[in-house]
C-alpha cells in the first residue's frame, strides 16, 4: 500500500515559483514564438492580407516553393555520438570577412509595406548579430539610411537589378559602393516579372488600395495602418515614384536583355566582392567560375519566377562538386529552421540567405521581431550542430545528411529500369 501523507508547507514552496509578468505585448508574443513558423502565424494576425500574401506568395501554382520546403522535410541526418560538444564555433569566414552565424538576411521589395520599420530594422538586427544584411534594389529605404542603421561594424550587401536604363543601374552601384557596403549581389533570374497570383488577386499595388475588402481585412489590424499612415510615405530607395501593380513596376525596370557581356562590365567597375544570384544549373555555375565572380547564390527566387523551377538545396552537391574550390557556392529558397541551414553546410555551402523568416520576424514585431528571428535560428544551428556531434562548421561533411529521394527525374526511373 502506497503511504499518503498531508503536504508540508516547504515542500510545497519550490512549486510555487511564479514567473514575474511580462508588462510589454510585443515581448510577451515574441518570447512565446518558439519557431520561424510561431513568427508566420504572428505575423499573419497582424499583417493586412496584401501585404502578407506577398511575403509568403511565389508564382503561378506556388509549385517551386512547395517542393524547396518539402526538399528541407527530406533530411536524414546522420550524428556522431560520444563527441565533446560543450564549446561550439557557429561562425566562419564569408567572401573574406568573419559571420557569426552561416546565414544573413537575404534582400527583399516593398519591405516597409510589412511593417515600418522596414529595412533599418533588418540592417540593424544583423548588425547587431554580425550576420550581412542585403539591400533590394526593390528596397524602401536609402542606401545610406540603411549604412547609418547598420553602424560601423555592420555589414551590408547590395542587390542589384539590372535596369533598361543602366546608368540609373550603375549610380545605385556607385552610391552602394561609396556607403561602404562591400559586396554586389547581381540578380540574373528575373528577365520579366513572374506570375505572382495572389498579388493579382489582392489587388496589390503601390500605393495600397483602400478598396473595400482591404478596409474590412484591416479593422482588427489597426496597429499596422496608424503605422503605415503615421510614418514617412513609402516610397522606393532607387526609385522616385511609382503608381500601378508590382507586376507593371518590374516589368518596366527589368531587362530581358542582359547577357554575361553585362555582368562582365558591372564585374569590371564593382570594386568589392561580387555574388551572383538565381543560378540554377551546373553549367552556369562553371561558366560564371570561368568569368571569375567571387561566388553565386543558387536560388530560384524563392520560388517567385519560374514555377517547377529547380530545388536549390537538390541542386548544391552537384554544383559545390563542379566550381566549389573555384568560388563560394551560397543558396537560398525554402530555409526556414536552422537545421535547414546546417544541412546545406554539410553538402558544402559557404553560406544561407532567409528572406521570408526575415520578414515573418519583421511583422511579428519590428526590430525585435528580427532580433527574435536571428535568435531562433541561430540556436537552433547550435543544436543541430551538438546534436551531429561537431564543434565548428569545418567539420560538417556530406556524410552528416542525405537527401532523401521523393522526386525522382523520369529519365533516372526509366534509365534504372532498362538496366534491370
Amino acid at each position: 500500500m502506497v503511504q499518503r501523507q498531508l503536504p508540508r508547507p516547504h515542500d510545497l514552496l519550490p512549486l510555487l515559483q511564479f514567473k514575474t509578468p511580462t508588462l510589454s505585448a510585443k515581448t510577451r508574443r515574441l518570447q512565446s514564438a518558439l519557431t520561424v513558423e510561431d513568427l508566420r502565424g504572428i505575423a499573419k494576425s497582424r499583417t493586412p492580407r496584401a501585404a502578407f500574401d506577398y511575403t509568403e506568395g511565389a508564382a503561378e501554382a506556388e509549385i517551386s516553393l512547395g517542393r524547396a520546403r518539402q526538399a528541407f522535410r527530406d533530411i536524414e541526418f546522420h550524428p556522431h555520438v560520444l563527441r565533446d560538444v560543450s564549446h561550439v564555433d557557429t561562425g566562419w569566414d564569408v567572401l573574406g570577412r568573419r559571420v557569426s552565424l552561416p546565414f544573413g538576411i537575404a534582400p527583399t521589395g516593398f519591405t516597409r509595406m510589412m511593417q515600418t520599420e522596414g529595412e533599418r530594422a533588418g540592417s540593424s538586427a544583423a548588425s547587431a548579430a554580425g550576420i550581412p544584411f542585403a539591400l533590394s534594389t526593390m528596397g524602401t529605404t536609402a542606401i545610406e539610411d540603411v549604412a547609418e542603421a547598420a553602424g560601423p561594424h555592420g555589414r551590408n550587401w547590395f542587390q542589384l537589378y539590372m535596369w533598361k536604363d543602366r546608368d540609373r543601374s550603375m549610380a545605385l552601384v556607385d552610391r552602394a559602393a561609396k556607403a561602404g557596403f562591400d559586396t554586389l549581389l547581381v540578380t540574373v533570374d528575373v528577365p520579366v516579372a513572374g506570375a505572382r497570383l495572389r498579388d493579382k488577386r489582392n489587388g496589390f499595388s503601390i500605393p495600397p488600395q483602400l478598396t473595400l475588402g482591404t478596409v474590412i481585412n484591416a479593422i482588427p489590424r489597426p496597429a499596422w495602418w496608424i503605422n503605415f499612415l503615421t510614418t514617412e510615405p513609402l516610397a522606393f530607395a532607387s526609385l522616385s515614384k511609382w503608381s500601378g501593380t508590382v507586376g507593371e513596376l518590374l516589368d518596366s525596370m527589368f531587362d530581358p536583355t542582359v547577357t554575361y557581356d553585362d555582368l562582365k562590365w558591372v564585374k569590371e567597375q564593382w570594386p568589392g566582392k561580387l555574388v551572383v544570384k538565381g543560378i540554377q544549373t551546373v553549367e552556369d555555375a562553371r561558366r560564371l567560375a570561368h568569368l571569375g565572380v567571387d561566388g553565386i547564390t543558387l536560388s530560384n527566387h524563392g520560388g517567385r519566377q519560374l514555377d517547377r523551377a529547380p530545388v536549390p538545396f537538390h541542386l548544391l552537391p552537384d554544383v559545390v562538386r563542379e566550381v566549389g574550390k573555384h568560388m563560394e557556392v551560397h543558396l537560398d529558397t525554402g530555409i526556414t529552421t536552422g537545421a535547414d541551414i546546417v544541412a546545406s553546410i554539410a553538402l558544402g555551402a559557404r553560406f544561407t540567405m532567409v528572406g521570408r523568416a526575415y520578414l515573418y520576424g519583421l511583422m511579428a514585431g519590428g526590430r525585435e521581431g528580427v532580433d527574435r528571428m536571428i535568435q531562433i535560428l541561430g540556436s537552433e544551428v547550435e543544436r543541430t550542430m551538438r546534436l551531429l556531434g561537431v564543434t565548428s562548421l569545418e567539420e560538417l561533411t556530406p556524410a552528416h545528411v542525405t537527401q532523401l529521394d521523393r522526386l525522382p527525374p523520369l529519365r533516372s526511373r526509366v534509365t534504372t529500369a532498362v538496366q534491370q
